[in-house]
């Protein structure tokens, strides 16, 4: 049962984008030893299949080429799943095929035509934590294929996913929240999924994690797909510290996150102006959409400057005498904040983002500059299509 227990950080690969090139591992092993674990396998021996399936485990925790070679495997080890009265062959048969699903799309598939799901989904109603955990992993894997997304969505697994946002271990929620973003993209399960009510664990996730986390930028990614929907909007504003959550991501998280956090913002304000323009202001938005208008990434760059249009008292261009630049429609936002902190941090965010506007202008004048070339002086093209090697 010990082994059955150790923490595999490798399963979650298809999240995390981590792992080598499975295919530089060495060649599976023989023909010989395959025949015998596909025995054990088919065995009425309970503790010969379990030996099977660790060993399975074991050879497919690296190797593309053995999740390939057992394959096979598929079959037997759903139906040790399915086998009453058994948590360690359970677990034995939940590691095995995670494995094999890892990095290899038709396992994944096979898995789910094989008929695991059904007994899956039981699990993450399980009282025993590590099979909640287990199975919660394995739809998070399953849950990469696109071919499954539509499957599992039917399957009844995205409110048990939502419940184990609510009251799982701490590493079945974040499993949870990667396997619900995986689903999301099919735009059925994004409908079931707010159905499920989930954006108050979803906030209560978000307040916990480490901003700069895979798991914040999966919850902002699923906080802007579910404030595209009127029910999505509601929870979130109506949600103790919900729009706070998404602008505290807005100024501290990843790149990405942050790109998600202001799309989340910008949406709501988008779609009903007036109704979310103050409660948007009042979390103190303003310095992080200054930052992201010069740090962020293009996408997020632009929609932080639609943003900030939009959070003023008219949404409108100014005439040609004022001019609508960004330094005034801040100047704007600046006056109508309450506060002498928030006010101040603003107007000293506003005084860098300008200086660092001139910084860049100048940049790109004396680069300007170089380029033109005196007609008589021999131009040489050192355009590289890559960075070289430093």
């Amino acid at each position: 049962m010990a082994k059955t227990r150790e923490r595999d950080t490798w399963m979650r690969s298809e999240a995390h984008f981590s792992g080598a090139n499975s295919d530089a591992d060495p060649d599976p092993p023989r023909t010989a030893a395959n025949r015998t674990l596909q025995r054990l396998l088919q065995s009425d021996d309970l503790c010969a299949q379990i030996q099977a399936a660790e060993e399975i485990r074991r050879l497919t925790k690296t190797s593309n080429r053995c999740r390939r070679h057992f394959s096979t495997a598929v079959p037997p080890l759903v139906g040790m799943l399915r086998r009453p009265g058994s948590a360690e062959a359970h677990e034995a048969a939940l590691l095995a095929l995670l494995n094999l699903a890892v990095k290899h799309e038709q396992n994944k598939v096979s898995i789910v035509s094989s008929g695991a799901l059904e007994p899956i989904i039981g699990f993450l109603q399980s009282e025993i934590s590590n099979l909640q955990e287990y199975a919660t992993a394995s739809l998070l894997t399953l849950s990469a294929s696109s071919v499954n997304k539509p499957i599992i969505g039917a399957s009844g697994a995205i409110p048990l996913l939502v419940e184990i946002l609510r009251h799982g271990t701490a590493q079945a929620k974040a499993d949870a929240v990667l396997a619900l973003y995986n689903l999301s993209t099919h735009l059925d399960n994004l409908l079931l999924i707010l159905n499920a009510e989930p954006v108050p664990p979803i906030v209560d996730l978000l307040k916990t994690c480490k901003r700069s986390s895979k798991i914040a930028e999966k919850c902002t990614a699923l906080i802007e797909s579910l404030v595209g929907f009127d029910e999505g909007r509601t929870a979130l504003t109506s949600e103790e510290g919900g729009v706070l959550a998404v602008v505290e991501v807005l100024e501290s998280g990843s790149l990405q996150s942050r790109e998600n956090a202001v799309g989340a913002l910008l949406t709501m304000c988008q779609t009903d102006r007036c109704k979310y323009r103050e409660p948007i202001l009042k979390e103190g938005v303003i310095p992080g959409l200054l930052e992201l208008t010069v740090q962020g990434t293009p996408k997020s760059r632009t929609k932080a400057q639609t943003l900030l249009r939009l959070l003023r008292d008219s949404p409108h261009p100014r005439s040609e005498l004022q001019p609508d630049t960004l330094e005034n429609i801040v100047s704007d936002l600046i006056s109508q904040m309450e506060g002498d902190e928030q006010s101040g941090k603003a107007k000293q965010m506003l005084a860098e983002m300008v200086q660092v506007s001139m910084e860049q202008s100048l940049r790109h004048l004396q680069q300007r500059a170089l380029v033109c070339t005196p007609a008589d002086l021999p131009i040489t093209n050192n355009c590289a299509s890559e960075v070289s090697s430093k």
